[in-house]
């Protein structure tokens, strides 16, 4: 049965491509996304973001392909396995794949990039160290075999090897000066760069000697960066752009216009980072009085445009991890956040200093929930910057207390605390809100996917996160898109992250 869905997996795009006859591959896919994307190097640190994926799942196929819903499946790898003792990891490598330059992928190519982000050390991204700091080494066997060999037992490999370090990228890219904007971004996805304005646009050609076929792709797939939701609105309603990203509290306008809109359920939450190594944030009391004071049953329904829901936990409804009792632990209750506030040492209230980034959508959601818990004595302070710039607020010397966030989730829940909760989180800038949640992580990592004691150390891990106040969620947050009738085809929610994949989306023949 193992072997059947692998098999199908691997034989889903070829299957869409089959069921989409009213597609036309001349066309170009034009999509304005709130996101950007400042370099094209997956393991920059700046590509670690979820919300600015597009681009990269387009460019670089990786070695562990995710599905829609998180499983793994053959990528650029066929097959892995695992030693007894999980501290050696075995793939085989595809054969008959082509880089976008004509290099061909084989063992050696995967070495190379590998060897690579083992030795950019702390200069490649969050999610790329996740992996590289328990290689002990990696080897080429032949052709089409790799071995990495692990400093400790780690059962995650498959997972970490389907994001941004398993990306491949074309050895004839991997010059020793090559990183962030300075590298030539070649790999083996089904689009080619031709244009890359950082921070800005991407313009990317269907790449025809795409392994996996390239049959009723667009011609050209083109990523525009426009952070104000106006204006995205207006590009599609005008036929500038195709396919737009909405902010939530758009739908019923878009609607109006006439437009298709389509909302993608994932497992995505608007979400409130903190520093706990603050003086305030650093409080339990405090980070429990800011959750008593938002009202996020009043925020879903004002800003969440009749598809978000309540949250406070990092896992949204219907997902396995989501723990309904948990709902139940922050009711919105100003005056037992003042009381909070004032065992915390602050009787007359607290200043919280919130890095925000520019879009308009955090910038709504920011001034709601300022006016809101101002109620309770909690005074929020917005400094806005870039939403390329969220970095600040981890990178040291961090800045900002708090940091609004688009939480893209991942295929894996384990992953979801490291990032969010753990003393090395992409995420947290502060260090853990506990010992024990390390502890928990690294009991996880140590055992395999399939061991049922892994999920009830997932399910301790949510409930302790939570009570814990690791982070401040507030309401789910799915992705809607608007687009002209019939324009846009075979686009599916993809769970792992922010971003959809938009591999196998068609523009339809008749879209105008």
């Amino acid at each position: 049965m193992k072997r059947l869905a692998l098999l199908l997996g691997l034989l889903a795009p070829a299957a869409l491509q089959a069921a989409e006859p009213d597609a036309n591959p001349a066309a170009t896919l034009t999509y304005f996304d709130a996101a950007t994307n400042a370099t094209l190097d997956p393991v920059e640190p700046q590509s670690n973001s979820s919300v600015s994926q597009a681009a990269l799942l387009a460019i670089y196929d990786a070695l562990v392909r995710l599905s829609d819903t998180g499983e793994p499946l053959p990528g650029l790898a066929t097959r892995w396995s695992f030693n007894n003792d999980l501290t050696e990891f075995t793939l085989t490598i595809r054969s008959g794949v082509t880089f976008h330059d004509g290099a061909k992928l084989d063992a050696a190519a995967v070495v190379r990039n590998l060897q690579r982000s083992i030795d950019l050390g702390g200069r490649a991204g969050a999610s790329t160290q996740e992996l590289t700091a328990k290689i002990a080494s990696v080897t080429a066997k032949g052709n089409d075999t790799v071995v990495i060999k692990l400093k400790e037992p780690n059962g995650q490999i498959p997972f970490l090897l389907a994001m941004q370090p398993g990306m491949m990228i074309s050895p004839a890219s991997l010059t020793p000066e090559a990183y962030g904007g300075t590298l030539k971004p070649a790999g083996a996805g089904p689009y080619k760069v031709r244009i890359f304005e950082a921070a800005n646009r991407t313009v990317m050609d269907r790449f025809d000697g795409y392994w996996n076929g390239g049959d009723g792709r667009p011609a050209i797939f083109i990523q525009q960066y426009v952070p104000d939701a106006r204006a995205r609105m207006n590009a599609v309603r005008s036929g500038q752009a195709n396919l737009v990203l909405l902010d939530n509290r758009q739908i019923d306008e878009a609607k109006a216009a006439g437009l298709t809109v389509q909302v993608n359920e994932r497992n995505t939450i608007t979400d409130l980072y903190v520093n706990v190594s603050r003086d305030t944030t650093g409080k339990l009391k405090v980070r429990q009085a800011l959750m008593h004071a938002i009202d996020r049953q009043a925020l879903a329904e004002a800003l969440g445009g009749g598809v978000a829901q309540p949250v406070v936990q990092l896992f949204a409804r219907g997902y396995r991890m989501h723990d309904p009792e948990l709902e139940k632990r922050f009711p919105y209750d100003p005056a037992r956040a003042k009381k909070l506030l004032a065992e915390a040492g602050f009787p007359n209230g607290v200043d919280i200093n919130w890095l925000m980034s520019n879009t308009s959508e955090t910038r709504i959601i920011a001034e709601a929930v300022q006016a809101m818990v101002a109620e309770s004595g909690i005074r929020m302070k917005l400094d806005v910057v870039d939403i390329s710039q969220y970095v600040l607020f981890r990178r040291p010397p961090t800045r900002g207390d708090i940091y609004l966030g688009r939480w893209g989730g991942r295929a894996d829940p384990l992953q979801v605390f490291q990032e969010t909760a753990s003393s090395d989180g992409s995420v947290n800038a502060g260090g853990a809100a506990s010992p024990e949640i390390d502890a928990l992580i690294a009991k996880a990592r140590a055992m395999r996917l399939e061991d049922p004691e892994r999920e009830k150390i997932l399910h301790q891990l949510n409930t302790l996160t939570t009570e814990l106040v690791s982070n401040v969620p507030l309401m789910t947050r799915p992705n809607v898109y608007a687009f002209r009738k019939g324009c846009v085809l075979n686009l599916t929610s993809y769970l792992n992250t922010g971003s959809d994949r938009f591999n196998d989306v068609r523009v339809g023949k008749d879209c105008k």
